[in-house]
């Protein structure tokens, strides 16, 4: 992979008496902002501005340093930044550029902003929220779901949360992002790491040998927080008591709040046995979301 590398004098591009921006990318379209919209372990999102085409976007920075002695990890951050450039669709948060500086030892990334953060943030500003608008949500993640399994090759999330889930909230469009611990995977779809939010992660995720159904188990549990604004697991207070859980299959207690039947009976489908969970295309065949509008998100 052919990384571009650029070395940039701020004071070449910046006009104090412009735009308050506190860097720019060398080619002098995109204005960072020092608003914090997130950040990780190792990168942080803040809102920036296209100057051609006059829309905010999210400009992610990770420090490269963080990585100095670990191939894997940067093979991985770069291996994201190509996997982003190759998908197009709604559901799926956009990618608009990427480099590296040099002087700063960053990587540099530009992508879609969603206006309203996370759909886990969403959901505790919105507390009543009614089924039919969850369906709507749920069926958004499922179309960008269908789209990475379906992909040549499969994605698999294999991070998928309600903090890995986008809103914008004037619309009610709901986008997945965050693909930094995705896998590609060839014909027989199966991977192998372990990775992933420990509230999350499918049993099969634990033994090093799963497909895509992760995924549709994280969706699963991500329909049980947003209908009861609880993150999963939230009874133990350490990851080796989740873990213990989840390879007994032992269903969060949060599953006792839910008390819509039809609700509790799809969230149980997506958290069957791997073999038994259905297909993201197949959710979306799901009497559950009959009643919609296929005009609706």
């Amino acid at each position: 992979m052919v990384m571009m590398i650029y070395t940039v004098n701020p004071d070449d591009i910046l006009d104090k008496d412009a735009e308050p921006f506190v860097e720019v990318d060398p080619t002098g379209r995109y204005g960072r902002y020092d608003d914090l919209l997130g950040s990780g372990a190792t990168k942080k999102v803040y809102r920036a501005f296209d100057q051609e085409e006059g829309i905010e976007v999210a400009w992610n920075q990770v420090k490269l340093r963080c990585f100095a002695d670990n191939e894997v990890m940067l093979d991985r951050l770069f291996a994201e930044v190509r996997l982003l450039r190759s998908l197009k669709n709604d559901n799926i948060i956009s990618f608009y550029n990427w480099w590296t500086d040099e002087k700063d030892n960053t990587l540099n990334f530009i992508t879609e902003v969603c206006t309203s953060g996370s759909l886990r943030d969403y959901r505790k500003k919105h507390r009543h929220v009614s089924i039919k608008a969850m369906k709507k949500w749920s069926r958004q993640i499922l179309r960008g779901l269908e789209y990475l399994h379906t992909h040549e090759p499969c994605i698999i999330h294999r991070d998928l949360n309600c903090a890995n889930v986008f809103m914008n909230g004037n619309s009610g469009q709901v986008k997945i992002g965050d693909l930094g611990l995705a896998a590609t995977v060839g014909e027989n779809h199966v991977a192998h790491s372990i990775l992933g939010t420990p509230e999350f992660m499918a049993p099969e995720l634990y033994d090093e040998d799963y497909t895509e159904m992760v995924d549709i188990y994280s969706f699963g549990l991500c329909l049980l927080e947003m209908v009861t604004m609880e993150i999963p697991y939230m009874e133990c207070n350490t990851v080796p008591k989740i873990y213990k859980r989840v390879i007994s299959g032992v269903k969060p207690l949060a599953m006792e709040k839910v008390k819509d039947p039809d609700v509790k009976a799809f969230i149980n489908k997506c958290l069957g046995k791997p073999r038994a969970r259905p297909s993201a295309t197949e959710l979306l065949q799901d009497p559950f979301f009959n009643g919609l509008d296929d005009d609706d998100q």
